[in-house]
Order: structure tokens, then C-alpha cells, then sequence
């Protein structure tokens, strides 16, 4: 019996050992597991934000950026804003006008200068700038940029060139929405205002739910999702336009789809080869700088709800135009409706079977034009 006994106890010593042994491995082979657990997800995280991270923009006059060959002034922030002068010398000028471009454009893309004819030009004496806005064409890229900042903006640029205590600003697509900012915050500056097919955004306030989400779900897929990322997740912008999982902004590919029939007329008069010496200048310092800065800022939460200004102008000394298509396949022009509703401050000009590139069609330049300075109306 003391045998068995000291066999028993001898027994349990070993089964002692290999059981602590048993633990020893299991506990090595969790922690090997833990390990590579954890640097696989560092290593996703690693790989996700250089994913979502944008590249440093290529700064024009940069070591490794484009040449500067545009004219610039110098922004109080240090910034260089490029600009081109249209119409006649601003110094005899009878009208001085701010341009103000759209997305994916630049500079050149002044559609209220372009389609002007020389007569129009001299017998009214105007002066158009267009100017690159920030990241855009030559203009340095402005990282803390912000509803507000493009009318200040807007507001030195005049300055500087010397247009005096009050002048235009013309303003399309995106760089229509901003001429809501002008209205905002520099309207003493302003002699008279134009909107052409401005860009809106789906989330202001002033928009009846149903019907901002109605006019929401008619846009494109792609698009739609593009826009919610821009409001909701500004910081995935930029991987969400640049990935090739799904499809991105139909603006950004360039795709015809999203053309009126009018607009698909126009497309010789506006993507002529003239553009195509210079495309490239609108995306040269970097996507994220220009295209998705524009998303983000048009697209975000605004410092104010355009639908809530107050007529800045009670005197009607100073007229605001808008002017849009209603064939507009970009911006819903029930959207534009509501907007001019709850402002009739607002002198609307609604074009039947034009879409969004109708500035480009036969006379409509000279229209909008005439209707801004001199009061004149022949296409409305």
C-alpha cells in the first residue's frame, strides 16, 4: 500500500509537470498569436493611413512643383493668388467684375468673359478678373480654407488691383456657391451680383427634409456617395476619390453621363482645343488641394444658411441675380426654386431646355451680362 502510494504521488508529480509544461507551450503559442495579431493591425493601420492620407501638393514655384507663369499678387497669409484680365484697362473701365470659377477649373474657364464679343466689351466698358482659387491652376493650395476665406479672398485680390471701394462678382457652378460667401460677409464691397447654375448643398438647414432628399436621391449613385463621404467623413475625401473599389464622382471622372442634351451640344464650344493646352494647369498641384478641398468646404457644414440672409441691399441699390437651367443635371433646379422662395430679394432668371453649361450657348453671355449692369433682360 505505501508503495502504491509513493508510485501514486510520483505519478501526480509528472502529470504535475506536463500539465504545467502543457501551459507553459499554450501560453508561449497565445502570446505568438497575440503578437501577430496585434502587428497585423498596426500594420492595417499603417497601410490605411498612408491610404487615406492625400500627398503633399506640388506648390507652383516649388523645387518640385509646376512654373509660375501666371501674373500673382501676395496674400496677406502669404499665399499667391494667379489671376487673368479680360475686357478693357480696369483704369477706364466703367464696370469692374470679379470672376469666380467653377470645379475642376481655372483662371481661363471665365465663361462671362469669353463669350463676349469686343463690341459688348468696349461699348460697356468692362474689365473682367478671373482669379485661380486656392489650389487651383497657380494659386497656392490654402489648408485652413473655409467658407468665408474665399470672399476675403475675392475681397484683397480687388484691393490689390486697385477696382476700387465697390465692385461685381460673377460667380459659377461652385464658384457660384461661393458668391453666397460674398453676400455674407463682404456686401458692402459689392455693386451688383450674379449667380450662374450656383452649386448648393444638400445639407443646409433652409431645405425642407423631403425635399432636399428627394432631389438627393436623383443624383447619381456614385455621386450621392461621393457627397455623403465630404460631409459626413471630410478625412476619407481623398481615398474615397481615389480608390478603384467603387466609382467616384462623376465630375471628377469627366463623365458625359451627367450632360443635359443641351449641355451635350455645347460640349465643342467649351471643351475646345484651346482647354486642352491647358487642362493639365487646373489639377497640377494635386487633386486633394483643388477638386476634394472644393467637395469638402461646398459639401461640409457652412458657417451660415444662405436661405437666412437678409437682403443685404434694402435700398435695391445693388441687384442680385440667379440664373439656371431647368434641364440642369448637376444642380436640381427645384432646389434653386426653393432658394429664390425664400428670397425674393433675388432676381431669378430660369432658362427652359437649358442644363448646366447653358453660359456657353449663343447670347446667353451678353444676357447675363446686360441683365447684371445695365439692367437689361432678354433671356429670362
Amino acid at each position: 500500500m505505501a508503495a502504491n502510494r509513493k508510485i501514486s504521488a510520483a505519478s501526480a508529480r509528472a502529470h504535475t509537470r506536463k500539465s504545467r509544461n502543457k501551459a507553459s507551450t499554450f501560453q508561449r503559442s497565445s502570446g505568438l498569436v497575440k503578437t501577430s495579431l496585434l502587428v497585423l493591425l498596426v500594420g492595417f493601420l499603417a497601410w490605411g493611413y498612408q491610404a487615406i492620407k492625400p500627398p503633399l501638393p506640388k506648390i507652383c514655384g516649388s523645387p518640385d512643383g509646376p512654373p509660375v507663369t501666371a501674373s500673382r499678387i501676395q496674400l496677406k497669409d502669404g499665399r499667391h493668388l494667379a489671376y487673368n484680365e479680360y475686357g478693357v484697362s480696369k483704369d477706364v473701365a466703367k464696370y469692374r467684375i470679379v470672376y469666380v470659377h467653377g470645379f475642376d477649373s481655372c483662371r481661363y474657364d471665365a465663361v462671362s468673359a469669353i463669350t463676349l464679343t469686343q463690341d459688348v466689351i468696349e461699348e460697356l466698358g468692362i474689365y473682367i478678373v478671373s482669379f485661380d482659387r486656392s489650389g487651383y491652376g497657380e494659386s497656392d493650395p490654402n489648408p485652413n480654407q473655409t467658407v468665408k476665406s474665399v470672399s476675403l479672398d475675392v475681397e484683397e485680390l480687388a484691393d490689390q488691383l486697385g477696382l476700387g471701394s465697390k465692385f461685381y462678382v460673377i460667380g459659377f457652378s461652385m464658384g457660384g456657391q461661393f458668391v453666397w460667401s460674398c453676400l455674407k460677409y463682404i456686401p458692402h464691397r459689392l455693386a451688383g451680383a450674379t449667380l450662374i447654375a450656383p452649386a448648393i448643398n444638400y445639407w443646409w438647414p433652409g431645405f425642407p427634409s423631403n425635399l432636399s432628399g428627394e432631389a438627393f436621391r436623383q443624383q447619381f449613385p456614385e455621386d450621392q456617395w461621393s457627397l455623403r463621404v465630404a460631409h459626413h467623413a471630410p478625412w476619407l475625401t481623398y481615398w474615397w476619390n481615389t480608390q478603384k473599389w467603387f466609382p467616384s464622382l462623376t465630375l471628377i471622372a469627366q463623365s458625359p453621363a451627367v450632360l443635359s442634351r443641351q449641355d451635350l451640344e455645347l460640349v465643342p464650344v467649351f471643351s475646345t482645343p484651346k482647354r486642352k493646352e491647358y487642362e493639365a494647369q487646373v489639377r497640377q498641384q494635386g487633386e486633394y488641394e483643388s477638386l476634394h478641398r472644393d467637395l469638402i468646404i461646398g459639401f461640409g457644414t457652412w458657417e451660415f444658411d444662405p436661405m437666412e440672409l437678409k437682403n443685404p441691399f434694402p435700398s435695391n441699390e445693388v441687384a442680385v441675380h440667379l440664373w439656371h437651367g431647368d434641364e440642369d443635371m448637376v444642380v436640381p433646379v427645384k432646389l434653386q426654386r426653393h432658394i429664390v422662395q425664400r428670397l425674393p430679394w433675388i432676381h431669378y432668371h430660369e432658362v427652359a431646355g437649358a442644363g448646366h453649361m447653358f453660359p456657353f450657348s449663343d447670347g446667353m453671355g451678353e444676357a447675363i451680362i446686360k441683365a447684371l449692369l445695365i439692367g437689361e433682360n432678354t433671356n429670362s
